[in-house]
């Protein structure tokens, strides 16, 4: 509990701090809603919106999380095989370097003009890439980074590279792992974000903000992006969550023996 409260009480009383002074310099000043809402009006506005907001979050939540899924199950099974093959490796490496370098800004327009605007396929499409190279990078790696004994040994038991990979790779490999996915599930939900501002179906997040934000309703713009941060949030406690189930065990097995 002590350990708790040391870790969890200054961010919280950080927050609560920022947002007294915001309302204070916004009400005090009078700051106008067009420069910057009071965080009393957004709160007003999130909740007087509450069930547009959560069905726009849930859009945006479940491309965000198809594009995680996909993204990082491609970023994984691209590790593996750069590992097992060397010149696999370095094609997939350049690959996935480029595709790291290609702007959403640029990719989600390209991709809304090579599919039908009318489906949620494109914005997925830009999860997933965004994705790929955090998981791949962070996997690969950790792939690599094997005990030598252990592979050394498994190599006198004639087992053979996938059972290599499965039984000692893979475990070896999941801190890295999770390290890759912190990075990459809130920036699916960035993607999945970016990519409503470039036309297609106007139910998720992003074309919520932009059409607030066109119709000088900032205070409910404000409340949209909050949702955004709230859902970008959702998704990395997730993966948190299951990092900590997938150590549980292993911690759980070490104690037994």
């Amino acid at each position: 509990m002590t350990r708790l409260l040391r870790t969890g009480l200054p961010p919280v009383v950080f927050g609560i701090t920022i947002l007294v002074l915001w309302q204070v310099l916004t009400v005090a000043a009078g700051v106008p809603s067009f420069l910057l809402p009071s965080p009393s009006a957004i709160a007003d506005a999130f909740t007087g919106n509450f069930d547009a907001i959560v069905k726009a979050a849930t859009a945006t939540g479940t491309n965000a999380l198809i594009g995680l899924i996909v993204g990082a199950w491609f970023g994984i099974a691209a590790a593996m095989l750069a590992v097992r093959f060397e010149v696999v490796g370095g094609l997939l490496g350049a690959l996935a370097a480029g595709a790291a370098a290609v702007p959403i800004v640029a990719l989600a327009p390209l991709l809304n003009s090579m599919y039908s605007t009318t489906t949620d396929l494109p914005r997925r499409l830009v999860a997933a890439i965004v994705v790929f190279f955090p998981v791949f990078v962070s996997t690969a790696r950790g792939l690599r980074q094997v005990p030598r004994v252990q592979h050394d040994l498994m190599t006198a038991y004639a087992a053979s590279g996938w059972q290599i990979t499965r039984t000692v790779r893979l475990p070896a490999a999941l801190p890295h792992l999770f390290t890759g996915l912190r990075i990459a599930a809130p920036g699916a939900v960035i993607a999945a974000i970016i990519a409503e501002y470039f036309g297609g179906l106007q139910h998720g997040l992003g074309s919520r903000i932009t059409s607030a934000a066109a119709n000088t309703a900032y205070p409910r713009a404000w409340a949209y992006v909050v949702a955004a941060m709230v859902l970008g949030l959702l998704f990395l406690a997730a993966v948190l969550l299951l990092e900590q189930l997938t150590r549980r065990p292993r911690t759980t097995l070490w104690r037994s023996e």
